[in-house]
């Protein structure tokens, strides 16, 4: 922004969204009653403050999730579901564990524990993916 100037804002800013609407509006009337800046009266040196972890910026579960009652509603239920995929697992590794040994492999009595358990912990990462914290640092990915 120092680059373009406070007046030009939005040539260094590309808010698309709805909800960059109040941030919009805010530099609008910035612009309009205060000359595009705040004045600090000499308590702004102009230095940026530091940049907040990148969980605090890209946090969406205080930002959207609580407030959104789809969301919300997804969130709880799939967490729902992902602990019961851990009882599943559990318990199917319990029934394995105790039952009596036939003719079945090793491999197909604990399939069942292990395929919830992978589900679990696959659906625990999409949960914290989409409705916690996406981080958007593509190229290192």
């Amino acid at each position: 922004m120092r680059n373009v100037g406070a007046l030009n804002w939005h040539k260094s800013c590309y808010v698309p969204t709805k909800f960059d609407a109040l941030v919009v509006a805010f530099r609008r009337w910035l612009n309009k009653y205060g000359g595009a800046q705040v004045d600090w009266s000499g308590k702004y040196t102009g230095e940026l403050p530091p940049t907040p972890p990148r969980e605090q910026l890209f946090d969406r579960y205080w930002t959207h999730t609580v407030g959104c009652s789809s969301c919300s509603a997804a969130y709880k239920r799939l967490n729902a579901l992902v602990i019961a995929l851990q009882v599943v697992s559990i318990a199917s590794t319990a029934a394995v564990a105790t039952a009596k040994h036939g003719g079945i492999s090793i491999a197909a009595r604990y399939s069942v524990a292990v395929l919830s358990f992978l589900a679990s912990k696959w659906l625990s990462h999409f949960i914290h993916k989409t409705f916690i914290c996406h981080d958007y640092d593509h190229a290192f990915r």
